[in-house]
C-alpha cells in the first residue's frame, strides 16, 4: 500500500518544489504542492504537472488524491494571513 511520504517522494522526484505536504490514510490522498513552475498555468495545467510526475502510479497505487497547487507567492500569502 501506499504512503503518504511515497507520494511526496514521488512528486519531488519529478519537480522541483519547494515544498509538498501530503496526508491520507491509504486510499484518499490530500497535497499541498507549492512549485515555481506553477507560475502562469491555469489549475488545470498546474494539476497536469503534477499527475505526470506520478506517472502510472495515478492508476495503479494512487486511487484518490486531492491536490492544492501553489507558486511558492501564493504560498507565503496564505502563510502570512
Amino acid at each position: 500500500m501506499v504512503s503518504p511520504e511515497d507520494i511526496k517522494q514521488y512528486i519531488e522526484a519529478g519537480l522541483a518544489c519547494q515544498e509538498v505536504k501530503v496526508s491520507g490514510d491509504g486510499q484518499h490522498f490530500e497535497a499541498i504542492i507549492v512549485c515555481d513552475q506553477f507560475a502562469g498555468k491555469s489549475r488545470v495545467a498546474q494539476h497536469q504537472l503534477v499527475y505526470n510526475a506520478l506517472g502510472d502510479r495515478m492508476r495503479q497505487e494512487i486511487h484518490a488524491l486531492s491536490m492544492r497547487t501553489l507558486t511558492p507567492e501564493q504560498w507565503a500569502a496564505l502563510r502570512s494571513q
